[in-house]
């Protein structure tokens, strides 16, 4: 009986995570004309930067040192820094996390 019921508590916390919700470093970039993607670098847009999904990827960051929450969408490439999983624009970064801070540990997801 504890069992069954350890295992129906589980499923329910995992049934309300994200699907695709990953935890990492994001930092931020302010410099570029051109995203990889073609469209124009706005500093202070909504840009995310991530090594491998595919562009336009709608993103909910959640910074998980204070819980404040910035939307974005994946227009470039990066970042080329160890240890890091996101790059934000310097507008974007700003949403979750004092720029003086440089980086910020956030769970994300796709929306």
């Amino acid at each position: 009986m504890l069992k069954k019921l350890i295992i129906a508590s589980s499923m329910i916390v995992l049934s309300a995570l994200p699907a695709q919700a990953a935890c990492g470093t994001a930092s931020y970039y302010s410099s570029g004309s051109i995203t990889a993607s073609g469209a124009p670098f706005n500093p202070y847009g909504n840009t995310v930067a991530h090594p491998y999904l595919p562009f336009g990827t709608r993103l909910r960051i959640v910074n998980q040192r204070n819980g404040l929450v910035a939307y974005g969408v994946v227009r470039d490439r990066g970042p080329f820094v160890g240890g890091r999983t996101l790059d934000l624009s310097l507008g974007l970064f700003s949403k979750i996390e004092s720029t003086g801070r440089g980086l910020a540990r956030v769970c994300y997801s796709r929306m």
